[in-house]
């Protein structure tokens, strides 16, 4: 569970001080789907990151599981994100000179995993969203809709308990978007996740059982009962 007590997140803009985040507090249950909207600049992706651990707070708490991310140090940290945090970005961050199979193999090197252990899971992963024909496949191979599926692949082939997703259906047209979302959408209900997803989509917005939304740092919850 994450619990974030009073965050606020500063920063410098020339002379003015931008407040990113602005006394968020935020409970998100275990098995939770929270989709985050809001306008530019409104702070969504601040709080994404606030969660991965890939940002610290000005002030306040970002409690996972019983531990305050913005206390550890950054080897800890580290720790925490490559076993149980999965992200899965816009731009697919896939290494372009490396196989699907070998891409999603990355995730697991930090967990100390052997090589005949990395292939296995790493195959299955990529089986498990439609893409068991295309292991030895480069990015450049194939479409945008099988590149998300390998870096979703990548997210979840650690087994984490979170998974973070930063507008990930935003390079994608609409077709190729309900795909990755019922791909998302399955792996969340068979795996147990905790998905949080930021996106500007309002059609998916819509679907999803809780929505915060964020503006000029501030942020607010509703019980989704259009879904």
């Amino acid at each position: 569970m994450y619990e974030l007590r009073n965050v606020t997140k500063r920063y410098t803009r020339g002379k003015e001080t931008v407040h990113a985040l602005d006394g968020v507090d935020l409970t998100i249950p275990d098995g939770d789907r929270l989709v985050i909207q809001g306008p530019t600049g409104g702070g969504k992706s601040t709080l994404l990151q606030m969660l991965g651990g890939l940002d610290r707070p000005s002030s306040g708490e970002v409690v996972l599981d019983g531990t305050d991310l913005a206390k550890l140090s950054e080897a800890k940290l580290t720790r925490v994100r490559s076993a149980n945090i999965g992200f899965v970005f816009q731009s697919f961050n896939l290494i372009p000179t490396l196989t699907a199979q070998e891409n999603v193999e990355t995730a697991l090197v930090p967990l100390g995993a052997k090589a005949k252990e990395r292939r296995e899971r790493a195959a299955e992963a990529l089986k498990s969203v439609g893409l068991g024909e295309r292991l030895g496949h480069l990015p450049s191979e194939m479409s945008g809709g099988q590149q998300q599926r390998v870096a979703i692949a990548r997210a979840l082939v650690k087994q984490p308990k979170v998974l973070l997703a930063d507008e990930p259906t935003g390079n994608l047209d609409e077709s190729m978007r309900d795909e990755i979302m019922e791909v998302l959408e399955r792996m969340w209900k068979e795996l147990g996740l905790t998905f949080i997803m930021v996106t500007h989509d309002s059609s998916i917005a819509k679907k999803a059982p809780r929505l915060a939304t964020i503006r000029k740092g501030k942020l607010s919850v509703t019980e989704n009962t259009g879904r």
